[in-house]
């Protein structure tokens, strides 16, 4: 039988109860209680070997005990528990000190192993906040959702605050890979310098080197001046390198001895530069793929995948949906578009969708409900005509096959459509409303190729621009004119 005592702090008699029980089967000592002042009581007169205790209790913040446990006693390992499932708490724990963060639900076989790997483990000693600091840029949360899948996130980011490891984000467009980007620099020691980004996708092939190294004045054609890469730009704090796997490999070469020997040169320059900056990757493409095809080089995957962090698509986190709505809904409403609500069964239809744009996807139906709709509720037969009119849209299928012309895609996913609806198909009416649904987008997008030009735009459509100018009215389609 173990003899270590066990420290529970938890203002929910129930969880200390499951909690006593369940830890005193394995033979610990469990003591309970429910304020944080019994418990700083207990750590000052030396009791126990590990405390688990809630973040939000009636006399004091968990979170704020931490700090105070590890300078009396640094050997007391602690786990926090919250129901606040949120990024901001679990970096808050992890920098405070916490061994572990555990999300509210959790299993209680999760919790026995980290409780015995708690006592067996050396403390891990983490970087602490000064007070005056601990709060500074955690006003407006970079990540939301409460899934145990973003939660895997959640303690990957706060793991990860004191340290420069590169990290190696995946994941599909669309999830947020930016985001975590922003996050893992935001919550480091690095928050101070600069946060710099470059998609290697969006990048000519030929100017990447000169992106990310710079290049001396003479050192190519058009070279009329000294320009400093976004290596230097960076210089002291994040390099963001967005969509690695489109590098080409002789940059993928020089990118290699950044990361080996920590200096670079510019393009046509002779004199090495030290540089100091974390490597943050990102890539929605299988890596592992690319080496077996001699597209990028082993070598560096290696090197930037030294933590690697995948970020889960939109329908791995359903759950996550309705908070993600209200987020975006609150934007919306902050930026003068008047604050809505989408009604259960709305929002029951948004959580079946299978979101193959993931979380820009959701976004964008969630600016345009708030933009285009004037019902301060919005209902399920909205969000019915919205998803329509996104699955018609050729690419937004996984499955989507490349070089199908514009009516095998339309077929496809009017195929789609009708199989998802067999049981709830209109008795009449679905030539008018398919031909309905397909013509606002058409014109929306053949404004938005045009840059707003309705003269163009009716051109490229056929139609004339007085028939153009009614449906334009009609559908409530907005022009901007100017804008690609």
């Amino acid at each position: 039988m173990s003899s270590e005592t066990i420290l529970v702090a938890d203002d929910d008699r129930g969880i200390r109860t499951v909690l006593g029980q369940a830890l005193g089967r394995l033979g610990y000592d469990v003591r309970t209680t429910g304020t944080a002042a019994t418990l700083w009581s207990w750590v000052h007169d030396g009791d126990g070997d590990l405390v688990i205790t809630d973040v939000v209790m009636p006399d004091e913040n968990g979170l704020d005990l931490i700090p105070r446990i590890r300078k009396f006693r640094p050997d007391l390992r602690v786990i926090a528990m919250s129901a606040q499932n949120t990024l901001l708490t679990a970096v808050k724990a992890t920098e405070r000190g916490a061994f572990e963060y555990l999300p509210k639900p959790f299993d209680l076989s999760d919790l026995v192993d980290v409780v015995k790997r708690a006592l067996v483990e050396g403390r891990q000693r983490l970087p602490v906040l000064d007070d005056n600091e601990s709060d500074q840029g955690h006003e407006k949360l970079p990540l939301i959702g409460r899934s145990a899948a973003m939660q895997d996130v959640y303690r990957g980011i706060a793991r990860l605050t004191g340290t420069d490891l590169t990290v190696l984000i995946a994941g599909e467009s669309g999830t947020g890979k930016e985001l975590v980007a922003r996050a893992l620099h935001d919550f480091s020691k690095r928050r101070n310098g600069p946060f710099v980004a470059i998609n290697m996708a969006a990048i000519p092939r030929e100017l990447i080197e000169s992106e990310l190294f710079g290049h001396e004045k003479g050192a190519f054609t058009g070279a009329t001046h000294r320009y400093a890469g976004r290596f230097e730009q960076a210089q002291g704090g994040t390099l963001f390198l967005d969509e690695i796997g489109d590098m080409p490999l002789e940059a993928q070469t020089r990118l290699l001895r950044v990361l080996q020997e920590g200096e670079y040169t510019t393009v046509g320059g002779r004199r090495s530069i030290r540089t100091d900056v974390r490597i943050v990757a990102a890539t929605h493409r299988e890596l592992v793929n690319l080496v077996t095809q001699g597209l990028f080089r082993q070598d560096l995957y290696y090197r930037l995948n030294v933590v690697p962090i995948r970020l889960p698509p939109m329908r791995e986190r359903r759950e996550d949906i309705p908070d993600l709505v209200r987020q975006f809904m609150t934007q919306a409403a902050n930026e003068g578009l008047g604050p809505k609500t989408i009604d259960t069964a709305g929002m029951e239809r948004l959580k079946s969708y299978r979101w193959p744009g993931n979380v820009r996807e959701l976004e964008n139906l969630v600016r345009r409900l708030a933009a285009l709709y004037s019902q301060d509720v919005i209902g399920l037969d909205v969000i019915e005509a919205e998803l329509a009119d996104a699955s018609l849209v050729p690419g937004a299928g996984a499955e989507n096959s490349e070089g199908e012309s514009l009516g095998e895609a339309i077929e496809r996913h009017l195929k789609r459509y009708f199989d998802a609806h067999r049981d709830s198909l209109p008795a009449s009416g679905m030539y008018d409303r398919v031909l309905r649904e397909m013509e606002r987008p058409l014109i929306a997008l053949s404004l938005a190729a045009t840059r707003g030009n309705q003269i163009k735009a009716a051109k490229l459509l056929g139609l004339n621009r007085n028939t153009l100018r009614k449906k334009i009215r009609e559908l409530d389609i907005q022009v901007v004119r100017g804008v690609r």
